[in-house]
């Protein structure tokens, strides 16, 4: 890097969006409190968490271009934009993305599915984007003071001088120093930055979320949490899950939306911290509801939500 780098920031909120994805849905922790991690995976659609998986394959941090197709840089981009973006992105560009983010060949085995099937995997990615930010929306709101004051640090900072040490700060996985910035990541690679901007996008994510893309010939991005976030997380998610409760009471609405993903009747009573006795009464109760399934596997009992689960689930998303 320069001695003193170029700084710019953008307030684009697809990439809060994207970082609650690969939190909550693909499984990549990053420090999203559990109770958002669970109420979020629950308003996706099936077809949306098996589009996202791929984000978060063990050893892997790389992903294709096409995940953001509109970048952050010389504009502020939303996240309706980006959905509008990803429903008409040519399938072809999909594959040329895969292709140049894991070079010639066949992909890797998690995103096989993606350059076999393009279309879908492309309108399932932005329809858990399009459900995750219907529910987080409202929390982004809430967030402006935080943003605003996120900006007017950029700023002091870079008329100021002095970026060297906002960039050490922006993060506990991003330290500047002699050998220039360093990101934490689990693929390790160099950069050469030269002449480029660096646009830092602040993000309402979990403590440990950085997401970076240093391929662009005009500028580089780096994405982190905005400071302050953990002030929001208290504050409830959507007025969905209170209608929920209301229709089936409170301990039947989280075990539901807690099974948005196949779990054993001991996952559940340990996250829900209830006594297993407890857990198979209300299981009891939604199985007779038709609402989900139970399957025993060796020992273990799972539970699965039903599709008529899952459209109850979409109904009370529609009236959020």
């Amino acid at each position: 890097m320069p001695s003193t780098p170029q700084l710019s920031i953008s307030i684009s909120p697809h990439l809060t969006a994207l970082a609650m994805i690969s939190d909550a849905l693909a499984g990549r922790r990053r420090g999203l409190p559990e109770l958002w991690r669970k109420a979020l995976a629950s308003r996706v659609s099936r077809l949306g968490h098996q589009a996202v998986r791929p984000l978060a394959a063990p050893g892997y941090s790389v992903v294709p271009d096409s995940l953001v197709p509109r970048t952050p840089i010389g504009a502020d981009v939303s996240v309706q934009a980006q959905i509008t973006a990803l429903r008409d992105l040519p399938p072809d560009n999909l594959i040329k993305d895969l292709e140049q983010a894991f070079g010639g060949g066949a992909p890797p085995p998690h995103w096989r599915s993606a350059a076999e099937h393009p279309v879908p995997w492309l309108h399932g990615y932005a329809g858990a984007l399009s459900d995750i930010w219907q529910s987080a929306e409202p929390l982004w709101k809430r967030a402006r003071p935080l943003l605003d004051r996120e900006i007017q640090r950029v700023g002091v900072a870079t008329v100021r001088g002095g970026p060297e040490l906002l960039l050490g700060s922006l993060n506990h996985r991003i330290k500047y120093g002699e050998r220039g910035l360093l990101i934490s990541d689990v693929e390790s690679s160099t950069y050469d930055l030269g002449d480029r901007e660096i646009v830092l996008v602040p993000m309402l994510a979990g403590r440990d979320a950085v997401i970076v893309s240093l391929d662009n010939e005009e500028a580089v991005w780096i994405a982190y949490p905005v400071r302050g976030a953990d002030s929001l997380w208290r504050q409830p998610l959507a007025p969905a899950h209170d209608e929920l409760s209301a229709l089936m009471g409170p301990v039947r609405a989280d075990l539901l939306c807690a099974v948005g993903e196949p779990m054993t009747m001991s996952m559940l009573a340990s996250d829900m911290k209830i006594a297993p006795s407890s857990i198979t009464y209300h299981c009891d109760r939604l199985r007779a509801a038709r609402l989900i399934n139970r399957e025993r596997r060796g020992r273990e009992v799972w539970i699965t939500r039903t599709h008529r689960a899952d459209e109850l689930l979409d109904l009370f998303r529609r009236h959020t």
